[in-house]
């Protein structure tokens, strides 16, 4: 408990010690990881630990290359060894993409773009040195005895293509492990206090994998009881040299709050100072998205804001792709679909399809489809109150399941046939989940940005859906997620959001 003994000396001494801030004092000493995973986590040791498991994987590629195809010839000889260069220049090449930085979010789908085209510019610059460097038969020679450069790249290629993304998605795989396990993350501290804090402290504790826990709350006017989200309060700003001892924190997190700019700028330079990482919260968050960049003019930055447009020529792309996929879909899926219907129509009477009221894009309501999970008499859910803040679905009320339907249920196969309301252009295949009429005015009222939701089509998955936030989960939440994907749009993200799609219905949970 000498950590708890720092943080009661050097807090202000008129603090009074509340129950709530002792019981947040003792989080503070909760995680901790092995020595050896201590390590692992810790700039530069994760960033040499990442270089080194590259250049091992890169090397084995090559040998892999040379075994396939083994030199004999002085002209061979040479192209083994030029082909050595390959290690150090995909490295290189992966550096500049960024990919050696450590990243609250460690997604695999998210590295797999700029790995393989890092590996195919490396080649590719392997190639050209190889073609310049290696001296050339003489005329005359027989061309069939030896082999030539760009069939040495191409294994070359194909091996690291295949080698170095896998051992990426181990480790991918591990950080996600170690983070959930030893509670692998870096303790940081949060200027601010509010709506906007509280989030913060919400994200970390709800996703471990994005490596953060939070250590205190600094801000120079004092939060409340109810305010401590049971994170102990540190003090002022004045205070952070001493709140950064006590908590051996490494980040700095500022929140908008009512503290001048300038103040708030002292305070990130005396966190740089003491070596801390700092991120700043912008006050327009609602408008930034991940393709903002910053610029300069003169000495002032100036950020700029990507343009989403849900009626441009992107989103129309998008709605193409998606009759395209639904119409081949329900091609492939028909067989499955066929059993599903005559398990239905025999488990219970009543129609195969349940088509319910939903809202879409602008607000219009459509019909979405569904295969009929539970019996016809009892569909309509009678009694059942939805919990406060609560999303409404899974299992209202009393399970009125057939057993095709709690099959069905439990791997979303009573979604598939949504893919017709794909194809008519109702839906999509990627978007927030559509809400019944009668609740989404409710939620527009109480919920912030509910209804920038219905800017796009409503879709069979989203970006909220494969965070765990499907049957009766925080509607808050929910729009939060949907927002930032219709905020960050693009193709890639569809993608990744599909991929996790398949992976979240091998961990099945009601919907």
């Amino acid at each position: 408990m000498q950590l708890d003994a720092q943080v009661s000396t050097q807090l202000p001494s008129d603090r009074p010690t509340t129950p709530l801030v002792k019981a947040a004092k003792v989080r503070l000493i909760e995680p901790t990881p092995p020595r050896l995973v201590e390590l692992i986590r810790v700039d530069p040791g994760y960033s040499v630990i990442t270089v080194a498991i590259d250049a091992l994987y890169a090397t084995i590629a090559v040998l892999l290359a040379h075994w396939w195809i083994p030199g004999t010839l002085e002209q061979d000889r040479n192209i083994d060894l030029y082909s050595w260069v390959f290690v150090p220049v995909v490295v290189v090449v992966l550096a500049t993409r960024g990919l050696y930085r450590q990243k609250l979010s460690h997604g695999f789908l998210d590295e797999l773009e700029p790995v393989e085209t890092s590996i195919a510019v490396a080649a590719l610059a392997t190639l050209t040195i190889m073609l310049l460097l290696v001296p050339r038969l003489p005329a005359g020679e027989a061309a069939g005895t030896y082999f030539r450069p760009s069939e040495m790249i191409l294994r070359i290629w194909v091996c690291a293509a295949i080698l170095i993304p896998a051992v990426r998605l181990l480790r991918s795989a591990l950080n996600r492990s170690l983070r959930r396990r030893f509670h692998v993350g870096v303790p940081a501290l949060i200027v601010g206090h509010g709506p906007v804090a509280h989030q913060l402290i919400s994200r970390m504790r709800q996703v471990p994998e994005y490596g953060l826990w939070p250590a205190g709350l600094i801000d120079d006017m004092r939060p409340t009881d109810s305010e401590m989200v049971d994170v102990p309060y540190l003090g002022t700003t004045g205070n952070l040299e001493s709140a950064v001892r006590a908590t051996r924190a490494e980040e700095l997190i500022i929140a908008p709050s009512s503290l001048p700019d300038e103040q708030l700028a002292r305070t990130a330079q005396l966190a740089q100072q003491l070596g801390m990482r700092v991120r700043v919260v912008p006050r327009l968050m609602d408008a930034v998205g991940s393709g903002t960049w910053i610029e300069h003019l003169g000495g002032v930055p100036l950020m700029v804001l990507n343009r989403v447009d849900p009626k441009g020529w992107q989103f129309a792309l998008k709605h193409t792709v998606d009759r395209v996929v639904a119409l081949v879909g329900l091609v492939l899926i028909s067989p499955l679909m066929i059993v599903l219907a005559l398990a239905v129509k025999l488990s219970s009477p009543g129609p195969i399809f349940f088509s319910q009221d939903r809202i879409g894009r602008d607000g219009k309501v459509f019909g979405c489809l569904k295969f009929r999970s539970m019996r016809a008499t009892e569909l309509a859910k009678a009694g059942f109150e939805l919990r406060a803040g609560a999303a409404p679905g899974g299992v209202e009320g009393d399970d009125r399941r057939t057993w095709i339907g709690k099959i069905m249920r439990r791997a979303s196969l009573d979604e598939l046939p949504q893919l017709f309301n794909v194809l008519r252009g109702e839906m999509s295949l990627v978007g927030p989940r559509p809400e019944r009429p009668e609740f989404v005015e409710l939620f527009e009222m109480h919920v912030r940005r509910y209804g920038q939701r219905h800017r796009v089509k409503a879709g069979m998955t989203g970006w909220a859906q494969v965070h765990g936030l499907r049957g009766q989960t925080s509607i808050a939440d929910r729009a939060e997620w949907d927002n930032y994907y219709i905020d960050n749009f693009s193709m890639h993200l569809d993608f990744k959001i599909l991929m996790l799609t398949v992976l979240a219905v091998l961990r099945p949970t009601e919907d």
